[in-house]
């Protein structure tokens, strides 16, 4: 990831549209990119385009808007907490956040137990393992992280779910 962002402005009081998170997701990860060097706002845009062609509804898409901005630092967990948004898309951006050090197991089952949010990664997986976006990494991470995907796609019975959509 690239270098922290500007802090984003204080969550609002009135409960935030769409295109209200969709334009704070993009602030906070301005600047980003991904692995591949690629802007991390499309990535954001990807999962939650992925979410709603699989039937997600206005809270999940804004979980995948948010679903790594506490994790990479983009927004605090107190600017969550305190956003003008359902306790569902809260629940589901703080289950999809990994904490340092977590098993994939324990990761996976708290994607599970939260309602929700087994779509939202099902999206996020996708996106991730396209393989016309890990054609642009080198060998061992492409490897690495197809890997990666591969478990946490079995550990949430996602295995013969397939990829499109």
């Amino acid at each position: 990831m690239s270098p922290s962002p500007p802090s984003p402005p204080s969550p609002p009081t009135e409960p935030l549209s769409l295109a209200d998170v969709e334009a704070t997701a993009r602030a906070a990860h301005a600047g980003q990119t991904d692995k591949a060097g690629r802007p991390y706002a499309e990535h954001l845009r990807a999962v939650a385009e992925g979410v709603r062609r699989r039937g997600g509804d206005d809270e999940q898409i804004a979980a995948a808007w948010l679903h790594d901005a506490v994790e990479d630092d983009a927004l605090s967990e107190r600017w969550l907490r305190e956003a003008a948004l359902s306790r569902r898309t809260k629940d589901i951006v703080l289950a999809l956040t990994k904490r340092a050090g977590e098993p994939p197991e324990a990761y996976a089952a708290r994607i599970l137990a939260t309602p929700g949010a087994q779509l939202v990664k099902e999206a996020d997986l996708a996106h991730n393992a396209d393989p016309a976006r890990l054609a642009v990494l080198e060998e061992n991470t492409r490897t690495r992280l197809t890997e990666k995907y591969a478990l946490m796609r079995a550990l949430l019975g996602l295995v013969d779910a397939g990829e499109g959509a």
